[in-house]
């Protein structure tokens, strides 16, 4: 299992960054975020090293696969210029990845997560999902129902539609699977959850679990 670190200095300065959200803030306490990124780097590259043989990891590092801090504003109506978390994904190629990996988050207040799956789904991605639901459900309901999944996860998880998708009635028998336009699985921790000296063991845990349900998934993006 990964070494136990303590991630407070990252709690820290991004429930500190929720509340002060601009550049002068952030450039003042810029000792404290880099502090934050190294502790998440190790948390990460910690993570990499168990997963490093099992899913052909290779020469991966905590950089290839962790996101900016920060955000595109572009084209958005909240001008908040950093991201009030950390994340990473672990996968072949890190955030590059062409194939679903580990998306794990640490933020303040709850707001930490770990998960997988079709997130962003390509309309090819998603219509062979349904190509796939429509005609044998069983395999990716057997996945999902497991009762270590469901202990992990709870229910498969996506923004859905309202109506039948193009090209299934509604009286589909798979229609709520038919209907998800997201395909994701999703754990949420508390604060003091994050803090334990547990938790790397559990990320640990949570990613197995997982695995199988991406690996189907991972079927429809190659």
């Amino acid at each position: 299992m990964p070494a136990t670190l303590n991630l407070e200095p990252i709690l820290g300065f991004l429930d500190e960054l929720s509340q002060h959200n601009d550049k002068p803030w952030f450039d003042a306490h810029r000792p404290a975020y880099e502090t934050a990124r190294k502790t998440f780097e190790q948390f990460i590259n910690g993570l990499i090293d168990e997963f490093r043989v099992s899913d052909d990891l290779q020469s991966l590092s905590a950089r290839d696969c962790i996101a900016r801090i920060y955000r595109d504003i572009r084209f958005s109506r909240d001008k908040s210029p950093y991201k009030t978390n950390l994340a990473a994904n672990i996968a072949p190629g890190g955030w590059r990845a062409t194939r679903i990996g580990y998306y794990i988050s640490i933020g303040p207040q709850g707001q930490s997560m770990v998960g997988g799956g079709l997130h962003e789904p390509t309309p090819e991605q998603l219509d062979r999902f349904r190509q796939a639901i429509s005609a044998d459900a069983a395999v990716f309901k057997k996945l999902t129902r497991t009762r270590a999944f469901v202990e992990a996860f709870g229910a498969v998880e996506g923004d859905r539609l309202k109506t039948a998708p193009k090209g299934y009635d509604h009286t589909h028998p798979e229609i709520e699977l038919l209907q998800l336009k997201q395909i994701m699985a999703v754990h949420q921790f508390t604060q003091p959850e994050v803090l334990d000296r547990d938790f790397a063991g559990r990320v640990v845990t949570l990613c197995r679990t997982m695995r199988p349900f991406l690996d189907y998934l991972n079927g429809f993006v190659e």
